[in-house]
This record gives structure tokens, C-alpha cells and sequence, in this order.
């Protein structure tokens, strides 16, 4: 049995997400962190061991949460991953949703809900009345297959039964990574927001760099005065980690907002799909200024490993 945890953070609160995964490790040791906020853990070893039920064992984990951290969390269980995380997306908060009988579970679930389907996959499904589980599962398997692909209409048709064969590995590498500013005040100077995001592009940009990854998308969350968060995410033309790449999709996102005079009070830039960059395809430019740019990019990149992060800035951070 799979459990599926939401920690329910706050973006300022996200430091706490490698202590709460430590408290899931005193229960089983095949935890897999998914940041900012959100855990699989293969349980089917401590069921046994501590004699509880799924559903018991959750209330555990979620009185533990609460009382140790003051973190709140919301928690799925399913004999496989997919499943586990389906259940969570569902769950309410203080009651753990187990699935027992995936078949019915899944039957009138929209088929955009499995794991690898795509909106262009769903487009086709549903262009031939394929827009539901079930009637993926009874579905013949040869029809999926000439539909999306060899490979997709099997993996597809057995997510559609329930059979998830993807395993819970502990340690894995980051998928993502975020960074948030506050502002002082409720800000509605565009200008100052704007500000935020070069400056979160920066420490992004940097710090991928550094660790030799790139990412393939960048979603962009907006805090409000009461509390309330909007995100939204775009993807990448390709998989990079160049500061000038993600300024600009960063800015794009913030702008698909309108915000207009809307009070904000923190703005939070989180890397997705992040994979390592020596895998990475990179798109060959004619344009000297962005072969320029990048070049200005690793001189700074080593000046701030000499330096300190602030040793070089871009003149609007500066000031």
C-alpha cells in the first residue's frame, strides 16, 4: 500500500518539507519527496509491522504533522503510486481517502486524470468517445495502440485497470526547486514586482547552474493581501537553466495575470521538470547577443562562487 501526502505549506513554509519527509522516514524507509510539498511512502512493510490499517496509520502520521510542525496535510492510499496521488487530489483534510477497488474507483474518472496522458493524448481519446477510464479499460488494447502509439496505448490501457508498475524510490532527485519574496508592504507597483521575479530568476538560474541541471517549465505563484495564491505555469522552448531563458517566461507568466492594482503580498518562482544538464539539448543561435549573454553568465556564475552570491547583480537589483 501506497500513501499519497500533501503537506498543506505555505510557500514561506516549504524549508519544513525535508523534516516532515523525515518524519514520514520513521515509519517506512521508502519515502520519495516530491517539493514543495508532497510524498509517496510504501507503507506496506510498517501496516504489518505497527498492525494498523492504511486509514489508522495516515491518522498517525497526521496527528504527528500537526503537532510537531503545525503543518496540516491531506492523505490518499492505493496499492500503486497513480492511484495513491489520485485519492490525494481528492481527499479532504482530517479524512484519509483509501482506494480499495481501483476498477470502480477509476470507471467515471475523465481520462485526463492517468498518469502520461497529455492534452494531446486526451485530445485523440476523446475525439473517439474515449473521455473516461472505464471506457479506456474495456477499450481493446490494439485499438490504443493504433491510436496513440505501441509503447503509450499499453501504458494508458493498464493505468486505465489500475496498474501503475512505477516504484517509490527513496532519495530520488529533486524534481523541482522554488524560491519566494515577500514584500515589505502590499505591493501594486508592477515595477516592484517585476523587480521580485529578475531577482528570483537570478537565484534559480544560478543555482541550477551550480548543480548542473536544467528545467523544462517554471510556474509562477502570486500571494495576496488576503491570503488567497493564483499559479500559473508555461513550458520552456527547451530545457535550460540560462537566467535570460526564465526572466522572460517568468515575466510572460506575471503578465498572463493582469494584476493591475492588485495588492500583493509575495511572489514565488518554482523550476519544473528539472533533469541534468548534460543531457540537455540546446538549440544552436546565429545570434551573437545570446552566445554573449551566456558567456557574461558563467564569468558571473564563477565570480559569485568567489565572491558571494551578491558579488554581481543586474543594475535594476543593484540599485
Amino acid at each position: 500500500m501506497i500513501l499519497c501526502v500533501r503537506f498543506r505549506l505555505e510557500p514561506e513554509g516549504e524549508a519544513l518539507f525535508p523534516r516532515l519527509c523525515d518524519l514520514l522516514g520513521e515509519f517506512t524507509p521508502t519515502v520519495e519527496a516530491a517539493p514543495p510539498g508532497e510524498a509517496l511512502a510504501d507503507v506496506r512493510g510498517a501496516l504489518r509491522y505497527f498492525g494498523r490499517t492504511p486509514a489508522e496509520l495516515a491518522s498517525v502520521i497526521r496527528v504527528r504533522a500537526l503537532a510537531l510542525y503545525g503543518v496540516d496535510c491531506v492523505i490518499g492510499a492505493g496499492p500503486n503510486p497513480m492511484l495513491a496521488r489520485m485519492a490525494a487530489r481528492e481527499a479532504r483534510p482530517g479524512v484519509t481517502l483509501v482506494v480499495e477497488d481501483p476498477a470502480a474507483f477509476l470507471r467515471d474518472r475523465p481520462v485526463t486524470l492517468l498518469d502520461g496522458v497529455g492534452r494531446t493524448t486526451a485530445r485523440t481519446l476523446c475525439g473517439y468517445g474515449l473521455d473516461s477510464a472505464g471506457r479506456v479499460a474495456d477499450a481493446p488494447l490494439a485499438v490504443l495502440q493504433r491510436l496513440i502509439g505501441a509503447k503509450a496505448g499499453r501504458e494508458v490501457w493498464e493505468r486505465a485497470r489500475g496498474i501503475d508498475r512505477t516504484p517509490v524510490v527513496p532519495h530520488a532527485a529533486s524534481r523541482s526547486v522554488a524560491a519566494e519574496r515577500a514584500f515589505p508592504h502590499d505591493e501594486t507597483d508592477r515595477t516592484e514586482q517585476r523587480r521580485a521575479l529578475l531577482s528570483l530568476a537570478e537565484e534559480l538560474g544560478a543555482r541550477l547552474r551550480r548543480e548542473g541541471q536544467v528545467c523544462r517549465a517554471l510556474a509562477v505563484t502570486v500571494r495576496y493581501a488576503d491570503r488567497t495564491t493564483t499559479t500559473r505555469s508555461r513550458t520552456l522552448p527547451e530545457p535550460t537553466a540560462h537566467t535570460a531563458a526564465l526572466t522572460t517566461l517568468a515575466y510572460a507568466v506575471h503578465d498572463s495575470f493582469g494584476l493591475q492594482r492588485a495588492r500583493v503580498r509575495g511572489i514565488a518562482l518554482r523550476a519544473e521538470g528539472l533533469t541534468g544538464a548534460e543531457g540537455a539539448a540546446h538549440q544552436l543561435s546565429l545570434d551573437p547577443t545570446d552566445e554573449k549573454a551566456r558567456r557574461i553568465e558563467a564569468v558571473a556564475d564563477r565570480a559569485r562562487a568567489k565572491f558571494g552570491p551578491r558579488a554581481i547583480l543586474p543594475g535594476s537589483l543593484a540599485a
